[in-house]
């Protein structure tokens, strides 16, 4: 199957290579020209404008939207709105807010074209890993692109069933990493909360691991200091603990590299769905203690540093690629 992809970072670049590894082809562009170049030697069929990308894919076409999510996506969708024809598919495959969701919907509905929001998991290992889906569409929509879904999914892989689903679950694809979550907005809806809960997760790995940090300070009386070997503790952790995740094998992986955490400030940024989250939860009346503190403890962590937010940074890093200030930087 064709798809089109706008966006080549490190994310969308990737989920390229993989759809290409495995029998599709691609038409890419981005507004970096060494980004595509560099796509183009690797098979794909490069545009220099939405124009000529446009024109290059096959009907119905298929494209794939990978840009910062807000204004930029916007931008990207409203000029595809203009160039592209009734049938053609729009997918939202960042980080967008659900409601923004529903507003490309309308919008593109009225020209006939047809509009899916992806929210897609799985940073920079998903190329070989592969990206978990959470999908919003019609039916129809989101049948046809499930080549498209399908290759870039996990598959089943060594994760073993959940004991007793059976054939109790009421989706064929969720054993495969993707799943149709309910008409526009439904799949980034997901996606937001996914986030919302990996910020706290983070934040209880960070917190922990800062305890151990300061084990030993003078605050403590001397007999009950200890000095405790982080990358060792991250390690059997890993290994038949009930805290074990693919997360802290990645806290485990900063820490060997430098247990320190000496690249890192402790600046953590937020990237918009830990906030949209939490005003879910207001509009819904539903507390939310734990995703509010971690959302609050990232601000903070803009004016004042402990190792907690060092290991949210090495996590960041791990994950996503996101590159945070260095220390004295």
């Amino acid at each position: 199957m064709q798809l089109g992809m706008i966006g080549l970072g490190r994310m969308g670049g990737n989920m390229v290579r993989r759809l290409m590894r495995n029998g599709h082809t691609s038409v890419v562009f981005d507004l970096s020209p060494a980004n595509v170049q560099a796509l183009v030697t690797e098979g794909a069929t490069g545009s220099d404008s939405m124009e000529s990308f446009v024109k290059a894919l096959s009907k119905p076409r298929v494209a794939w939207v990978m840009v910062p999510a807000g204004h930029a996506t916007d931008v990207t969708i409203t000029k595809l709105a203009s160039l592209m024809e009734p049938g053609d598919i729009v997918i939202d495959g960042g980080n967008s807010y659900f409601k923004d969701d529903v507003r490309h919907s309308k919008q593109l509905a009225e020209k006939g074209i047809k509009f899916v929001d992806v929210g897609t998991s799985g940073g920079v290992w998903g190329i070989d890993r592969g990206y978990c889906m959470m999908v919003g569409g019609s039916n129809e929509t989101v049948a046809y692109i499930d080549p498209i879904l399908k290759t870039l999914a996990p598959g089943m892989g060594d994760v073993g069933r959940t004991p007793g689903r059976g054939n109790k679950g009421t989706s064929k694809t969720a054993e495969e990493g993707y799943l149709h979550t309910g008409p526009a907005g439904a799949g980034h809806f997901v996606k937001m909360v996914h986030n919302g809960i990996e910020y706290g997760l983070m934040q209880a790995y960070a917190e922990g691991f800062d305890i151990f940090k300061h084990a030993n300070s003078k605050e403590v009386e001397e007999q009950y200091r200890y000095t405790f070997d982080l990358p060792e503790i991250a390690e059997v952790w890993r290994r038949g603990s009930v805290v074990g995740s693919w997360l802290l094998d990645l806290t485990a992986m900063a820490l060997i590299e430098d247990p320190e955490l000496s690249k890192f400030t402790g600046t953590v940024q937020d990237s918009g769905e830990g906030r949209w989250t939490v005003m879910a939860a207001v509009e819904e009346a539903v507390p939310c203690d734990v995703l509010t503190a971690s959302l609050y403890t990232r601000f903070r962590s803009r004016q004042d540093h402990t190792f907690a937010e060092k290991m949210l940074s090495g996590m960041r890093n791990k994950f996503g690629g996101h590159v945070e200030r260095a220390a004295g930087g």
